[in-house]
């Protein structure tokens, strides 16, 4: 079921935004060389208890995913690009880190994402980082009442195939409220003009992710780490918004 926020659960909600932006930029500055996704994932369950929030990802267990996820964070490297699993590995120069992260303040979800190059940065990871954060400026430039959930997938999706890069829509953006994942589903493709109109009060969270070279997914035995099926490198942008009269407010936007 689609729900509508009023203008007062949008502010509420805002500081929920903060709270996972705020975590995602020291996350940011922690990811150095021979630091361990583990030891990432315990600096912000330390966050998350601090601020007395509760993770949406530690007891989540959906139909994608084998069993409990058990971490407060997804943490994807290289070819890995959705629902990584922390692991003892320590993080290498040049590793392309994504970093996907959802907590709830207060009975509110955001929902938020990015990815970083730790070390020494290979131009054409920059370039794939770039063109997901390019492609989520574009998604929420269309996510403007009177367009359709079609026009935001189209504005994603016309960043990549502009690229050159073929997109995989069997995971993407999603409602966003008292829980982490609802309706409506943003597939990072689609055709403009088409799907559930958008009006205000409507919140959710568009995120483009991208792989270098193929458009198919594998699942490593964890049951949860999808990776590119060709081993090419991937990124992963995401910023939870909310849509409303006057244009798109984006809640997980970190403080400047």
């Amino acid at each position: 079921m689609i729900e509508l926020r009023t203008p007062g659960e949008i502010d509420e909600m805002q500081v929920a935004g903060e709270f996972v932006a705020s975590t995602l930029a020291a996350l940011k500055e922690r990811a150095t060389v021979g630091v361990s996704l583990l030891e990432l994932d315990a600096f912000a369950h330390d966050l998350i208890r601090r601020r007395g929030a509760e993770s949406c990802y530690l007891d989540y267990a959906p139909s994608f995913g084998s069993g409990p996820f058990g971490y407060v964070l997804c943490t994807s490297v290289n070819d890995a690009v959705l629902h990584g699993k922390p692991t003892p590995y320590r993080l290498h120069d040049g590793d392309l880190l994504s970093l996907d992260f959802a907590a709830n303040t207060n009975g509110w979800v955001a929902d938020s994402a990015i990815s970083v190059v730790v070390g020494t940065a290979r131009p054409e990871d920059l370039e794939l980082i770039a063109l997901t954060e390019t492609a989520l400026d574009a998604g929420i430039a269309a996510a403007v009442v009177g367009n359709k959930i079609g026009d935001i997938s189209y504005a994603v999706g016309s960043v990549a195939q502009a690229a050159g890069l073929s997109v995989n829509v069997e995971f993407g953006g999603h409602g966003v409220g008292r829980t982490m994942h609802g309706d409506p589903h943003i597939p990072n493709n689609g055709r403009a003009g088409r799907g559930f109109p958008l009006k205000p009060g409507l919140v959710i969270a568009i995120e483009p992710w991208f792989m270098r070279g193929t458009d198919k997914l594998r699942m490593d035995p964890d049951g949860w780490t999808l990776r590119s099926a060709d081993g090419s490198r991937t990124a992963h942008s995401e910023h939870t918004i909310a849509i409303t009269d006057n244009g798109p407010i984006v809640l997980t936007r970190p403080r400047r």
